[in-house]
């Protein structure tokens, strides 16, 4: 089966959580790391975090944004390539990012060839 492009969202509740500690980042890099070797071969571009702020445009004009009041907030992506989305899925569900309180990822199949 031919594999397909998958963009990974991540989405958190604004406000939720307290910083790690600096032992906790470095638990959470070495996690992180070695979930990364483990789908090396299914990560296309590992994306990365957003900084805050941007814009926002519509057909009657630009505005700030993203929005603090949002449900969520985008914090990053990743692209991916699965046979199929429930693939996707699981390369995702064991994502650490998923650990953080109040994370989630929008799996999305990106079109075209």
């Amino acid at each position: 089966m031919p594999k397909r492009r998958y963009l990974c969202l991540h989405r958190r509740a604004p406000g939720t959580g307290q910083q790690p500690s600096p032992a906790q980042m470095n638990d959470m890099q070495a996690v992180f790391k070695a979930w990364m070797e483990k789908h090396k071969a299914n990560i296309l571009d590992m994306g990365g975090p957003l900084k805050p702020g941007g814009k926002i445009l519509r057909s009657s004009g630009v505005t700030d944004g993203p929005f603090s009041e949002a449900k969520e907030i985008v914090g990053g992506y990743m692209l991916v390539s699965a046979e199929s989305l429930e693939h996707a899925l699981e390369i995702a569900r064991e994502s650490p990012a998923l650990v953080m309180p109040g994370a989630s990822v929008e799996i999305r199949e990106v079109g075209g060839p």
